[in-house]
């Protein structure tokens, strides 16, 4: 195994040290990409508008919409299949005012069988999915972030 190339997964390694989001802390998306960010050790999220000028990069949070959408039906016209998207808009810009990220969109889909005897089973389904959903796109969100060399 040695000449593999294998190798562990790294904290990715960030051109910034101080990050401002106006992603509203009491939101659980907002707590989860800021404890992601800072487990790495190496950048600070500020979210009080008052430190702003501290902050090496901005990223705004231009719009969150989750969506359900019916993709299947029986014969009969009862709903057979969800999909379940997550729209994520956001940039990124220096303190300068510099646009580091452009306008950016993610779209995270998950699909959903229905059956109307299971319906409160369903919705505990689609809460984990969205939860995963959240995961996955603060996951692309980093990865866009630690692709940025130069601030």
């Amino acid at each position: 195994m040695a000449g593999c190339g294998f190798e562990l997964r790294k904290p990715p390694n960030y051109a910034f040290h101080t990050l401002f989001s106006s992603i509203p802390i009491a939101s659980p998306f907002g707590a989860k990409l800021k404890r992601s960010l800072e487990s790495s050790g190496q950048v600070e999220v500020i979210t009080d508008t008052r430190q702003i000028e501290r902050a090496d990069v901005i990223f705004d949070q231009l719009f969150e919409f989750r969506e359900k959408v019916i993709v299947g039906r029986t014969s009969t016209g009862a709903i057979r299949e969800f999909q379940l998207r997550l729209r994520y808009r956001f940039r990124v810009r220096s303190r300068n005012g510099i646009e580091l990220i452009p306008d950016s969109e993610i779209l995270l889909t998950r699909d959903i069988n229905f059956n109307e005897t299971g319906a409160l089973s369903k919705e505990s389904e689609e809460a984990l999915l969205y939860k995963d959903m959240e995961n996955d796109l603060v996951l692309q969100l980093q990865r866009r972030l630690a692709a940025l060399r130069q601030v």
